[in-house]
């Protein structure tokens, strides 16, 4: 069984920061990339960034400059470090990752969701 276990959403002013982090745990061969979506809603859940197993990184524009996500690959978890927080991050924050598993026949790539960790921006 894979997990991926999100942790640190919390209330945060505006303008304030907050970092989260998802490890992932289980029987795997690799995690390859890993990312953080939010959701809000009413709305779809939405891309906030991406990194690879190499490093290499996406943004959403809107998170472009405030947010930085990175990973520590021997711990199999991905950070996401908000800054200059608005009202706007509000959301439920998803962690997202690509893992090899062992299958009867070979192995195969797999997405895996975490539970969500709610981030409130609020004065």
């Amino acid at each position: 069984q894979v997990q991926l276990v999100e942790s640190g959403g919390d209330l945060v002013q505006p303008g304030g920061s907050l970092r989260i982090s998802c490890a992932a745990s289980g029987s795997f061969v690799r995690v390859n990339g890993m990312g953080w979506y939010r959701q809000v809603p009413g709305k779809e859940r939405e891309l906030v960034a991406r990194i690879d197993n190499g490093g290499s990184t996406y943004y959403a524009e809107s998170v472009k400059g405030r947010f930085t996500i990175s990973r520590d690959n021997a711990k199999n978890t991905v950070y996401l470090q908000m800054s200059s927080l608005k009202p706007e991050d509000t959301a439920v924050y998803y962690c997202n990752a690509r893992i090899v598993i062992v299958r009867v026949y070979g192995v195969s790539e797999n997405d895996y969701w975490g539970q969500g960790t709610q981030v409130t921006v609020s004065s």
